[in-house]
């Protein structure tokens, strides 16, 4: 198989699409019929100069389009070239509308360029269905009544019981054999862990990072904030916090997390008065903007009396009037890993559950600056716009680490 050349005028994207595009060629010209025995992994590594995982990642997308069957014990086969049907993916995301994060996940899931083509269903809005859960319901039957080809469900929060609600939507789904990748978290609490591919990131290191920056900021008194009965990603941001409060606080480490209301002004100002924090991470951006409201309703400066950060990076997390410190998510490449995660869940059914962490970039805005009071905006962060970003690892190489 000559294909160096090919690889070196084509430069732009990750290897292991390059490496997919070629051998996608290369099964379109008919240099491999339908039968014959395809390149191993080990011949693939030495002919494209990859690493095994790169060339596994190529492999495993031309599967999940039906044009190649890896057998064990015996290699991969070229697998009749068919007309393949149309799939059609529906969206089970209760927050749709109400939260930024879930709309450029799924625009990333429509405009994702791997498998064949593929239609995504929004789905009714059932006006009479009174709650956001009883909504979700009668979408997962609908789904269910159109024999839809894969489901992404972003399991609800934020009520009491949502766990054994989020299972029986599970529970219906599977009893129709309607595969379901999880967006942004699993249904069950850690420790669990369900039977379902999750795409999202890594929460707990991202609650880390927050929290470090803040002490590499001076803070010492950082407190956590969030609604009560929030997702369990929330869990794992509270569990990186406090990791990182043990790590460079030592025996003076204090967890301070408050469960509740970011609008209720006489609860955020009894917990300042008994816990006296000097910065509060929120679960979100959408809490953080609520709390830097009430803070400036208390009187209470940002960041030179206590500083906020957040999660998500939506679109006006920039816009406040305190520009804020956040977590940039990867959106749209968290709905193409989804879509990846769906098609290789429909090739293969019954292989074990994985979780894709994508990376995502701490942004540092002016709601966490230590010198907020002695020089401008712009000066803060030393960067066009006010703002810094860091990217702690290469995105190619660390953009969908599976787990079993």
């Amino acid at each position: 198989m000559s294909v160096n050349e090919s690889l070196d005028r084509t430069k732009e994207g990750p290897k292991y699409k390059r490496i997919y595009q070629k051998l996608r060629e290369v099964l379109a010209d008919g240099t491999y019929m339908e039968g014959n025995k395809f390149p191993s992994e080990s011949e693939l590594v030495e002919t494209f100069g990859a690493s095994r995982p790169t060339v596994r990642r190529a492999l495993a997308q031309l599967e999940s389009e039906g044009l190649i069957q890896r057998r064990m014990g015996s290699g991969t086969v070229v697998t009749p070239q068919k007309t393949h049907k149309l799939l059609v993916f529906g969206l089970l995301i209760p927050e749709l509308g109400m939260t930024e994060i879930f709309e450029p996940i799924c625009q990333g899931i429509s405009r994702a360029q791997v498998g064949g083509q593929h239609d995504l269903l929004w789905g009714p809005t059932f006006s009479n269905a009174g709650t956001e859960e009883a909504q979700a319901q009668q979408l997962c039957r609908y789904y269910i009544d159109r024999k839809v080809s894969g489901v992404f469900f972003a399991p609800m929060e934020y009520f009491a019981g949502g766990e054994e609600r989020n299972l029986a939507i599970m529970n219906a789904l599977d009893e129709a054999q309607i595969p379901v990748v999880l967006l942004d978290r699993d249904v069950v609490q850690f420790p669990a862990r369900s039977k379902y591919d999750v795409v999202g990131i890594d929460n707990t290191r991202a609650g880390y990072m927050l929290a470090e920056h803040l002490l590499l900021s001076g803070s010492r008194r950082v407190a956590f904030l969030s609604r009560s009965y929030s997702a369990h990603t929330v869990e794992a941001r509270i569990r990186g916090y406090a990791e990182a409060l043990r790590t460079h606080l030592g025996k003076e480490a204090q967890t301070l997390v408050k469960w509740g209301d970011p609008n209720d002004v006489a609860a955020v100002r009894e917990f300042l008065d008994r816990e006296k924090p000097d910065a509060i991470i929120c679960a979100n951006d959408y809490t953080a903007a609520q709390l830097l409201t009430t803070l400036n309703e208390l009187g209470v400066q940002v960041p030179s009396q206590i500083r906020v950060a957040g999660i998500d990076d939506v679109k006006y997390a920039r816009l406040l009037q305190t520009p804020l410190t956040t977590i940039r998510q990867p959106c749209q490449e968290l709905g193409a890993t989804a879509l990846l995660a769906m098609l290789q869940r429909i090739a293969n059914p019954a292989s074990p559950s994985r979780e894709f962490l994508l990376d995502f970039q701490l942004v540092v805005r002016k709601s966490t600056d230590p010198n907020a009071g002695a020089q401008s905006e712009t000066g803060v962060a030393n960067h066009k716009g006010g703002e810094s970003s860091t990217s702690p690892e290469n995105a190619e190489a660390g953009s969908a680490n599976q787990t079993p």
